[in-house]
């Protein structure tokens, strides 16, 4: 067996006195769900980590929805515009998220929905340190 880069394997294999070529396609699990680290200049993306942390230490509450997680904020540290100037960032690095943006509660509760694919939740739970009951 020769290995000839990442994605092809070359199997020459011995068959009735002759070499009989093969070349086969290894199984490959890539994950559907990645972020575009180019889509920032440096500025953007340093700005948008101090936001990132912010929201992370200002959340009050994380809800599992069956698609994704919703995130809840105090409109009183948090502003609707810090929200969706994150979301304006954030969808330009991870175009495979859907974002929601709701004010609730009679403007007492600003919530953040974080949605997508099939398997766009584990990402989520990973990415944004949600934690679970389970």
């Amino acid at each position: 067996m020769i290995n000839i880069g990442r994605s092809t394997l070359l199997l020459m294999t011995f068959v009735f006195g002759t070499w009989d070529l093969q070349v086969q396609q290894p199984a490959i699990s890539q994950n559907k769900f990645y972020c575009n680290v180019k889509a920032l200049t440096v500025a953007e993306r340093t700005h948008h980590k101090e936001l990132t942390a912010k929201l992370m230490a200002e959340r009050k509450e994380s809800v599992e929805t069956p698609t994704g997680y919703e995130f809840q904020f105090n409109p009183k540290t948090v502003a609707l515009a810090e929200l969706a100037d994150w979301v304006a960032a954030e969808s330009r690095c991870c175009s495979f998220l859907d974002f929601h943006i709701d004010v609730e509660a009679e403007g007492n509760l600003l919530c953040l929905r974080l949605t997508g694919a099939e398997g766009v939740k584990a990402f989520i739970q990973s990415e944004f340190a949600v934690k679970t009951n389970r």
